[in-house]
Formats: C-alpha cells, sequence, structure tokens
C-alpha cells in the first residue's frame, strides 16, 4: 500500500499531477476538493459543521483504503507549514497507512506565482472544482492565503526518507508524473 501526499500552494498543479501520476500507476486519486466540494452543497467548509464533514469523510475513505487491497493513493493538500495543525494533519494522515504497513511518499511542488495565477483560471481546474469558479474569490484567497502563510517548505525541513520537490513552473504535468514515479519507482 502506498499513498503519495502532494502538497504546495493553491493552484500550483496537486490535482493535475495526481490525475497523471494515476495514469501511469495504478495509484487512485483523491484530490483535496472531492470532499470540500461535496461538503459545500450544504455547508460552507470555512464553518464547524463543513471542516468536521470534509475532516470526516477524508478521514473515513483513508482509514478504509488503508486497510484495503488496493495498491494506493494519491492525496493532495495544501500544507501551511507555520501551523502545527497542518503538521499535525500530515503525521496523521501518515500514520494511517503507515499503521497498516503501507509507504507514504511526499511530494512538494512548487511554481511562480504568475504561473499559478494563469492556472488558477483553467478551465480544467474549473471543471473539477466547483468552490474555485468564483475567480474574484478565488484569486483573493490565493493571494490572501500567501500573504499569511508559509506555503512551501524552507530547504532541509522536511526530514522524510521519502521526499521529492519540484518546481513545475515550467514542466507539464505529465513531465512531472513521470518525474515522481522514476524517482519513486513506482
Amino acid at each position: 500500500m502506498k499513498l503519495v501526499i502532494i502538497f504546495g500552494p493553491q493552484a500550483v498543479g496537486k490535482m493535475t499531477v495526481g490525475q497523471e501520476l494515476a495514469k501511469v500507476t495504478d495509484l487512485k486519486l483523491f484530490h483535496n476538493h472531492m470532499t470540500i466540494d461535496l461538503v459545500s452543497n450544504f455547508f460552507s467548509y470555512s464553518s464547524p459543521a463543513g471542516k468536521r464533514l470534509v475532516h470526516l469523510f477524508r478521514q473515513e475513505i483513508f482509514e478504509e483504503v488503508a486497510k484495503s487491497d488496493l495498491p494506493g493513493l494519491i492525496f493532495t493538500v495544501v500544507w501551511a507549514f507555520d501551523l502545527q495543525g497542518d503538521w499535525d494533519y500530515v503525521e496523521k494522515i501518515s500514520h494511517i497507512f503507515e499503521s497498516q504497513g503501507g509507504t507514504v511518499y511526499y511530494v512538494e511542488l512548487e511554481a511562480d506565482m504568475d504561473e499559478r495565477l494563469e492556472r488558477n483560471k483553467s478551465p480544467h481546474r474549473l471543471s473539477h472544482k466547483p468552490t474555485k469558479r468564483d475567480l474574484e474569490f478565488s484569486e483573493r484567497d490565493l493571494r490572501e492565503t500567501m500573504k499569511n502563510h508559509r506555503l512551501n517548505s524552507s530547504e532541509g525541513e522536511i526530514k522524510h526518507p521519502h521526499y521529492l520537490r519540484i518546481n513545475n513552473t515550467n514542466l507539464s504535468p505529465e513531465m512531472v508524473a513521470k518525474m515522481i514515479k522514476e524517482k519513486f519507482e513506482f
């Protein structure tokens, strides 16, 4: 069992890289907006009920996949390195899979802000993430989150044995997926 956690700031390409990685491996993609957009039909993700439901759905899916005979899962998440709660969350997810004998792989993506702003408006992103279709809100959220949080790690900060950092500003999602597959020998 493998868990690949793809993380980085908003609109860096986590979902799209995850889709390409799923195509070239036997891993299933579980991108973070699958639960956010589901719950947002009923409650705002920023509300206590919204956060609780998103967490609950994710937790249950992680636990079931970790115990299953599936080869593995790709999960995408925005990780704020200045928030201990985000560190704890990534550790908790990792532990679910490791406790079942699985191996966890960390893939960090980074890209220039101008590129991320363009990706934020892409038809592909908007077709898969309904809550991002309000472009004014989405761009404001992207900029404010970058201003208020550190969304990429500092050099040497992540000590995980299966870790890869990729600047994908000028790389296709297919190339990034190939790099991940080769690095971790999937």
